[in-house]
């Protein structure tokens, strides 16, 4: 577990192998959520880089009758 400190302006530094495993980019924006008693930073990623994402799912499944 990577550990930072907070600055006298609130602002943190991102760990430099973390950065590279999530690609992250300056200027990239983070969505920002308090989940219980911790802080989480999400990537805002581009809508062009989710495509293809689901190639291969598997989508061969029964349906409810009442759902056709």
């Amino acid at each position: 577990m990577l550990s930072v400190k907070v600055s006298p302006k609130y602002q943190v530094v991102i760990p430099k192998e973390i950065r590279e495993s999530l690609d992250v980019a300056p200027g990239q924006r983070m969505q920002v959520i308090q989940y219980e008693n911790r802080i989480e930073l999400i990537p805002e990623r581009d809508i062009g880089e989710l495509e293809g994402f689901l190639k291969g799912i598997d989508t061969s499944f029964t349906r409810e009758e009442d759902r056709l």
